[in-house]
C-alpha cells in the first residue's frame, strides 16, 4: 500500500527542509543540523484514513476505536501506566489490611507482613532514587562540590569509625565469647594466621588499602554475630531457611510428573537435580523482571559504600550471593574489558568464595542446615573482597565511575514465558555438568583410593586412601577454624575432597555425617547405655537395629564450621570452568585471567575458611542445627 505522508512535504518555519522523516533546523552555526522526528501519530492517522476506505460496517467502527485508543496511549501512555500501578498498589494494600484483620498471628500472616514491608522499602528506595536523579540530585551534587575541602576531615572520621568498631568487636569477643567459651579463642588464631600469611605473600604489601580489608571482615563478623549470637537473628535465618526449603519442594511436582511417584528411589538424579532446574528457572524470571538487578544493585552499593570498592567488583560480589561464578560476571560484562588486574582478581575470588543459589537448593536437599548455608553465602561476599584486596591490592587507576551501577546487563528475553523457557534450557548445561562431574570425580576418587590402598599394602600400611592423606594434610586448617579436636580429621577430609574434587562431593559426605548423627540421636533416645552401641574403628555399630554408621558422627559445632568452610566453588576443577567462561566474555583479557586464576582460587578457599573461623569463634550451644 502506498502511503502519502504529507508531513514529509512540508517546509520548516526556519527554512529547514524535512527529508527522510526528519526535520533539519538551522542554528547559529549553519554547519550543524539537528534532526527532529516527525510525529508518528500523524503518519499513523494518515495511514489509518487510507485503510478506512477499504473497510465497511463493524470493521470500520472497530478500526476507529483502535485508532482512538492508540492516539490516547501515545499521548498519555506514561500517565495511564502510573495510574494503573497506583490502583494495583492500593488494591494490594486493601488486601493486606483485610488479611491482617481476618487472620493475624500465624506464620502465614507474619510472612505476608514481612514480605510486604520489604517490598515497600524497595519501592521507597526506588522513588527516592528517581527524585535524586532530578532536582534533589542536582542539589546534592552542589552540596557535594562545596564539601571537597572536607576530605581530610572525612578521612579522620573514617579512621575513628574503624577504631570504634574494632574496639567494640574486641570487647564483645572478650566479654560475651571468650569468658563463656574460651576454647573458641583458637578461631582468633586462625583469623590472624590467614591475614598475616596473605599480607606476607601479597602481590604488593606496601600498596594494601586496609579499608576494604578491615570493613570486609567487620561486616562478615557483624553478620555472623546477628545469626549465631542473637536469638532473633538465628530464628530469622532459621525461618528463612525453612521458607526456602518449602519453596524448593515445589520442584517435586515436576519430578513426580516426569519420573513417577517412586522418583526418590534415585535421590540424586530425580530429587536433587530437578531442584537445580527449578531454581535456575525462577532466577531467569526474576532477572527478566529486573528484580535480581535491583537487589544486586542495592547490595553492591552497600558493599561499595562500606569497603570503598568500585561498582564493578561490588556488584559482582553481590551477584555471587544469588548466581554462580560464570553467571555473575554477565551482570557486569560492560566493565570487564577495562577492569584493572586487582578488579579482575576480585571478580575471580568472589566467584570461587561463593556458591550459586541453584546448587544451594541441592545442598539443602542433602540435609545440610539451610540457615547456615544461606548465611555462609552472604558472609562470603565481603570476605572475598577483603581477602582479594589483601592478596592483590590495587596499583592501577580504575576506569569505573562511582555512578556506574546502572550498567548491569539486562535480560534478552521478550516475555515471562520466554524467560521460563530459556531458564529451563540453560539449566540443562548446569544439571549435566553437575551429574557428569559428580560421577567422574567419584569414579576417579575410588580409583585413587584403591591404588593407594594397593601401594599401602605393599609396605604394611592398611587402609591408605586419599581421605586419610587429606585428614592429616588439612588437619591444621580444620583445627584453627575451631573444629572440635576429635572431629578435625573428618572435617579435614571434607576440605581436601572439596579442594581437589568439588564441593558437591564434599557436601554429599557431610550429609552422610549429618544423617548418621540423626540416626544416632534417634537410637540413643531408646538405648543409651554404653553397652548398647560401640565403635568399630571410626564406625559406630548400633546392634539393636543392625545398623553401621560409617565414619561415625561429628559434633554440632564441627558440623556448622564444615558447612561454612565448604560453601564455595574454590577447587581445581572450577578453575578451568571459570577461566573458560570469563575468557568467552572478554577474550582480550585471557592472558591476565590465566595469571590470576590460581591465586584467586586460593584466596576464595581462604575466604571460606575465614567464614568458618568466624562461625567457630561465635558458636555457642544453642541447640541442634
Amino acid at each position: 500500500m502506498n502511503v502519502e505522508l504529507k508531513s514529509l512535504e512540508m517546509k520548516s518555519s526556519n527554512g529547514g527542509e524535512i527529508n527522510h522523516g526528519y526535520t533539519h533546523t538551522e542554528n547559529d552555526d549553519r554547519k550543524h543540523t539537528e534532526p527532529t522526528k516527525v510525529s508518528q501519530i500523524e503518519i499513523s492517522v494518515t495511514q489509518d484514513k487510507e485503510d478506512e476506505e477499504h473497510l465497511t460496517g463493524c470493521a470500520k467502527v472497530a478500526n476507529k476505536i483502535q485508532t482512538a485508543v492508540g492516539v490516547i496511549f501515545s499521548k498519555y501512555g506514561s500517565k495511564i501506566k502510573l495510574v494503573i500501578k497506583l490502583v494495583l498498589l492500593l488494591l494490594y494494600f486493601a488486601y493486606l489490611g483485610y488479611a491482617m484483620y481476618y487472620r493475624f498471628g500465624d506464620e502465614g500472616s507474619i510472612r505476608l507482613l514481612v514480605c510486604s514491608i520489604i517490598g515497600v522499602i524497595f519501592l521507597l528506595i526506588h522513588i527516592f532514587q528517581r527524585l535524586c536523579e532530578s532536582s534533589i540530585g542536582t542539589f546534592c551534587q552542589r552540596i557535594g562540590s562545596t564539601c571537597k575541602g572536607l576530605k581530610k576531615t572525612r578521612r579522620y572520621v573514617h579512621r575513628f569509625l574503624m577504631f570504634a568498631v574494632f574496639v567494640f568487636l574486641t570487647a564483645y569477643i572478650i566479654v560475651d565469647v571468650l569468658l563463656d567459651y574460651p576454647e573458641n579463642a583458637v578461631s582468633i588464631a586462625g583469623l590472624a594466621i590467614y591475614i598475616i600469611l596473605f599480607y606476607v605473600f601479597s602481590k604488593n604489601p606496601a600498596k594494601i588499602n586496609w579499608r576494604p580489608v578491615f570493613w570486609g571482615f567487620a561486616i562478615q563478623y557483624i553478620f555472623a554475630l546477628i545469626i549465631l549470637r542473637t536469638q532473633w537473628g538465628y530464628g530469622a535465618f532459621q525461618w528463612l531457611g525453612d521458607r526456602i526449603t518449602e519453596f524448593l519442594n515445589y520442584s517435586n511436582a515436576g519430578a513426580i510428573f516426569v519420573f513417577g511417584e517412586l522418583y526418590t528411589n534415585h535421590f540424586f538424579a530425580f530429587k536433587v537435580l530437578p531442584v537445580v532446574v527449578f531454581f535456575y528457572t525462577v532466577t531467569s524470571v526474576l532477572y527478566y523482571l529486573g528484580v535480581m538487578q535491583v537487589v544486586v544493585k542495592r547490595m553492591g552499593m552497600f558493599l561499595s559504600f562500606c569497603l570503598g570498592t568500585t561498582p564493578a567488583e561490588s556488584l559482582n560480589a553481590a551477584g555471587n550471593i544469588f548466581v554462580g561464578m560464570t553467571e555473575a560476571p554477565l551482570m557486569i560484562q560492560p566493565f570487564l574489558e577495562d577492569m584493572t588486574k586487582s578488579e579482575l582478581h576480585a571478580v575471580l575470588t568472589g566467584g570461587f568464595a561463593t556458591i550459586a543459589g541453584s546448587v544451594l537448593g541441592a545442598y539443602i536437599n542433602f540435609g545440610v542446615p539451610a540457615n547456615h548455608l544461606i548465611s555462609a553465602s552472604v558472609m562470603s561476599a565481603p570476605a572475598a573482597l577483603a581477602i582479594s584486596k589483601l592478596a592483590y591490592p590495587e596499583t592501577e587507576r580504575s576506569k569505573t565511575k562511582s555512578n556506574d551501577y546502572d550498567k548491569m546487563g539486562k535480560s534478552t528475553d521478550r516475555n515471562v514465558i520466554e524467560a521460563i523457557s530459556s531458564g529451563a534450557g540453560n539449566s540443562v548445561k548446569v544439571v549435566a555438568a553437575i551429574a557428569v562431574n559428580v560421577m567422574a570425580f567419584l569414579c576417579v576418587l575410588e580409583f585413587v583410593n584403591m591404588t593407594l590402598t594397593w601401594f599401602g599394602d605393599r609396605v604394611g600400611v592398611e587402609h591408605l586412601s586419599f581421605q586419610l592423606i587429606c585428614s592429616y594434610v588439612f588437619y591444621p586448617i580444620a583445627f584453627f577454624m575451631g573444629t572440635e579436636v576429635p572431629d578435625c580429621r573428618r572435617v579435614a577430609e571434607l576440605i581436601g575432597i572439596k579442594t581437589f574434587t568439588n564441593e558437591f562431593v564434599a557436601y554429599t559426605e557431610l550429609s552422610h555425617l549429618i544423617e548418621n548423627k540423626k540416626n544416632f540421636t534417634d537410637y540413643t533416645a531408646h538405648w543409651n547405655s554404653s553397652s548398647d552401641w560401640y565403635y568399630q574403628g571410626e564406625d559406630i555399630i548400633l546392634p539393636y537395629v543392625n545398623q553401621t554408621l560409617k565414619n561415625g558422627i561429628i559434633s554440632a559445632k564441627s558440623e556448622v564450621i564444615a558447612t561454612y568452610a565448604l560453601c564455595g566453588f574454590s577447587n581445581f576443577g572450577s578453575m578451568g570452568i571459570f577461566l573458560g567462561g570469563m575468557s568467552a566474555l572478554v577474550p582480550s583479557r585471557r592472558g591476565d585471567l590465566s595469571k590470576l586464576v590460581l591465586r584467586a582460587m586460593i584466596a576464595g578457599n581462604v575466604a571460606c575458611f575465614l567464614t568458618g573461623c568466624i562461625a567457630g569463634l561465635l558458636y555457642k550451644d544453642y541447640g541442634s542445627t
